[in-house]
């Protein structure tokens, strides 16, 4: 008699209901599918072909590549600095991230921030708390020149929503091509000094990589134009935060919005918190009623990709800790 062959077993880490599971199940029915959670994702990944999630525990990866049975990560979130650890990045462990599922909502949120800070919103709260009635000056979005750092979904997606605010907009990437019609100039990565000095407005959309962690320092803040303002929704590790706080507080920057920090939660004593010119939001940028609805639609069709053994989508470089863009 011969052998029966175990099902293949997907681990899920992402707050999933029963109909997404269903979902899941009618896209392999063949696997067997774990819904780890957080309590449970350390131990079930030992034991998993296939994963979707994102950890927010401790994760042994060496032992997990040396136990050579899972195959494939499915990011749930854009962000890869959970699992791009050196072993995971020599394995034969495909990787495909989330990138762009939730670009319509992070460019909501940052058009909020910049607004609010643009228009004074953090003022204004602070005299609505004192019962003053009095006019401020604020700052228009119109008519400046917008800066993008990092043209994946999220950066193009910006470039979409911000566009109609009759803006000059210029970007950088790694990959400088397949230019948006709405950006100016679209200039490699290497050419960051040359965009902080041009740009009114710096908003930072690029992934955390190990080339890309403190990549906004103090040359680069140096660099932004007196009276410019900086946005964060990306990741914390992209910016040298005490080098930010001295340029908000020497005047040098007018203020900045940021969705992400360092550390999060962002420590009490950060002086980040202090600074009047500042709106911190605790990393909600991809907040969305239907997020997890989408996360599962995007999950399946690759996963539909992967059983078939086509192309699967936002496949990720994973020496370049991001999905590349061909040509």
């Amino acid at each position: 008699m011969g052998v029966i062959a175990s099902p293949m077993k997907l681990v899920l880490c992402y707050p999933v209901e029963a109909k997404h599971i269903a979902q899941i199940q009618a896209v392999g029915p063949e696997l067997e599918i774990v819904d780890a959670g957080q309590e449970r994702v350390a131990h079930e990944l030992h034991h998993c072909d296939l994963f979707c999630g994102h950890p927010k525990v401790p994760i042994d990866w060496d032992r997990l590549v040396d136990g050579a049975r899972l195959k494939w990560i499915q990011s749930s979130a854009a962000g890869l600095d959970h699992c791009l650890v050196a072993s995971v990045i020599q394995s034969e462990i495909i990787v495909t991230s989330a990138s762009g599922v939730l670009a319509d909502q992070v460019a909501e949120h940052t058009l909020a921030l910049l607004l609010g800070l643009l228009r004074g919103l953090p003022v204004f709260f602070r005299a609505q708390q004192k019962r003053e009635f009095i006019r401020r000056p604020t700052r228009d979005l119109h008519f400046n020149t917008v800066g993008i750092v990092g043209m994946g979904g999220n950066g193009r997606r910006l470039v979409e929503v911000l566009a109609p605010w009759k803006l000059r907009i210029l970007a950088t990437d790694y990959f400088p091509f397949d230019k948006p019609p709405q950006v100016e100039q679209l200039w490699p990565a290497d050419r960051l000094i040359d965009l902080a000095r041009h740009s009114d407005i710096l908003i930072l959309a690029a992934p955390l990589t190990p080339a890309t962690c403190g990549m906004i320092d103090r040359q680069v803040l140096g660099a932004m134009k007196p009276g410019s303002v900086l946005i964060n929704v990306a990741r914390g590790g992209l910016v040298v935060e005490v080098d930010l706080v001295n340029a908000l507080s020497s005047g040098h920057l007018w203020g900045a919005a940021v969705d992400v920090t360092a550390t999060e939660p962002l420590q009490p004593d950060s002086p980040l918190w202090e600074l009047p010119n500042v709106i911190i939001t605790p990393h909600v940028g991809g907040q969305f009623a239907r997020r997890i609805d989408q996360m599962t639609d995007f999950f399946c069709e690759n996963l539909a990709r992967y059983l078939a053994g086509e192309p699967l989508k936002n496949l990720v470089d994973k020496r370049l800790g991001f999905p590349v863009r061909q040509p």
